[in-house]
């Protein structure tokens, strides 16, 4: 396990945070991404997070919504740049993002998530608002997968977006 901080350039970072990675086989990181392969609603950036407190998981999370389905992103019609402008779109907003989610059901599952980490699976950063609340919820860690800068990075050219299963 380890830190990238130095070398990505993160969309969005609330000061004093970093980002630990970890490998494929990471166990938490396994279970984030079947959750998302079985759960999500988004088809081109299909997104999972696990919180786990002390060895055991305890809320699970995709992203998306069925809004796409029946209506065009706002933000893709007005050309927002990635990581702006979530509130502009019901199908982006940040409800249907899968830390919020996965940290709501861990809360009604009866667990208190402060201290608890939290693994995503399918994006290479967290927005400001999935920032604002894992840090509300008092998550301590924050994990994506190795090299998911490039993996699920839309302008990298070596990216696996639309194809991650």
């Amino acid at each position: 396990m380890g830190s990238n901080q130095n070398k990505v350039k993160y969309p969005y970072i609330p000061e004093g945070r970093i980002v630990l990675y970890v490998g494929e086989d990471n166990t938490y990181m396994q279970e984030a991404k079947q959750y998302v392969h079985k759960h999500s609603l988004d088809s081109t950036m299909p997104t999972g997070s696990a919180i786990v407190m002390n060895g055991v998981v305890i809320g699970l999370g995709a992203n998306g919504s069925d809004y796409h389905k029946t209506h065009e992103c706002e933000r893709v019609k007005q050309k927002v740049p990635t990581g702006q402008g979530y509130e502009l779109c019901e199908g982006c907003h940040p409800k249907n993002h899968s830390e919020p989610k996965a940290i709501k059901n861990a809360q009604e599952s009866g667990h208190n998530t402060k201290g608890a980490d939290l693994y995503l699976w399918g994006h290479w950063w967290c927005c400001e608002s999935c920032w604002n609340v894992m840090i509300s919820a008092g998550i301590r860690n924050v994990y994506l997968l190795e090299n998911s800068e490039i993996l699920f990075n839309k302008a990298n050219a070596d990216n696996i977006v639309g194809h991650q299963f």
